[in-house]
């Protein structure tokens, strides 16, 4: 029954919701291998082997929202923050450049607009020193006009995780005046302006169900992002959260594989936050589906502030410096890096 069901996404690329609950829940050991080496193939079959890297910059650590779960929230007195200049971001392009990075991704904290022209400005300023670089970007919730402008500045790809698609459990996690429906707002305006878009969740949030990660596999599904963004939920100690468990690295894997046959072509990496839980974290994760990794090009001295949870992992193999470890890393499952921008239309033949 269960080889049925996985046969029935990878060809069908839905399911019912009792179909997935079935997938979530299911025990076999043989069972869950089978989906998966499914997985693994289709992932194959659209990208071959190679692994597409994203360099981060992290640009900020000041953020105007006060998430219960996030350890840069805007009440956390105890962060130490920071803000890049535009010549230090720079200088993380060129040295990711150097490397081999065909793609920058510009995350931080969500300032207000007063500073929106100031990010077009670096991005107009990366697309024309490094032209054949993909610009993404993961600053938060904006008005369309900034999404646009920042578009016409030269951004090719936007992440914006929705976090959970149920508005009761959303409600649960963020302060009042943050809502799904604007969040979602947010996601469609981005595709409307030619973003190639990245949502996701977080797997073991508190107060999260069964229920509510069905619910965000059929809001994916029907969405139909680019790329999708989903990590285990690590909890911050300066947080409301902090004494709750961290997500399961075993469920984030299986949504991985679940998610790589309902979407073959999606963009999926495997996060930083799966490095944190386990030393062969982002390696499980590859082999559930996963083709992108996004190694740490921030300056050394501001990735232990960027501390959305504890102990996260920004050095070694998950930094830009760690490139030669990784490889080898990747070398031990039989693939290796493509140095390519990875864009969600490059289909690869299998290798």
């Amino acid at each position: 029954m269960m080889k049925c069901i996985v046969d029935k996404l990878r060809k069908q690329h839905r399911l019912s919701s009792d179909e997935y609950r079935v997938l979530l829940t299911m025990r076999n050991p043989q069972d869950v291998d089978y989906l998966m080496t499914q997985a693994r193939e289709v992932a194959q079959q659209q990208f071959g082997r190679g692994i597409f890297l994203r360099g981060l910059v992290e640009l900020t650590n000041v953020c105007r929202n006060d998430c219960l779960y996030c350890g840069i929230r805007r009440s956390n007195a105890h962060v130490a923050r920071y803000t890049l200049t535009r010549e230090q971001v720079l200088a993380c392009c060129e040295l990711g450049y150097e490397i081999g990075f065909r793609t920058f991704v510009l995350q931080g904290g969500e300032w207000g607009e007063e500073r929106s022209r100031w990010i077009a400005d670096l991005i107009s300023e990366i697309r024309s020193r490094w032209s054949d670089c993909a610009i993404t970007l993961s600053l938060g919730e904006h008005p369309r006009e900034t999404y646009a402008l920042w578009k016409d500045a030269g951004a090719d790809r936007y992440l914006l995780r929705h976090e959970t698609h149920n508005e009761r459990l959303y409600s649960l996690l963020h302060p009042k005046g943050l809502t799904i429906g604007h969040r979602l707002q947010c996601l469609d305006w981005l595709k409307e302006l030619g973003y190639q878009v990245g949502t996701g969740i977080m797997v073991g949030s508190p107060f999260q169900s069964l229920k509510t990660i069905v619910e965000d596999i059929q809001y994916l599904v029907d969405f139909q992002p680019h790329m999708i963004g989903i990590g285990p939920f690590i909890p911050q100690h300066d947080t409301p959260f902090a004494r709750f468990p961290a997500g399961s690295i075993d469920l984030t894997t299986r949504l991985y594989a679940i998610l790589r046959l309902a979407l073959p072509q999606a963009l999926i990496p495997s996060t930083t936050a799966m490095a944190t839980l386990a030393p062969d974290g982002r390696l499980r994760g590859i082999l559930a589906g996963a083709n992108v990794v996004m190694p740490n090009l921030s300056p050394t001295d501001t990735r232990k502030q960027y501390a959305l949870y504890d102990n996260k992992a920004a050095f070694g193999a998950e930094s830009a410096q760690g490139i030669d470890e990784f490889k080898a890393e990747l070398a031990t499952i039989g693939y290796h890096i493509d140095w390519s921008r990875g864009d969600h239309e490059a289909k690869k033949k299998a290798e």
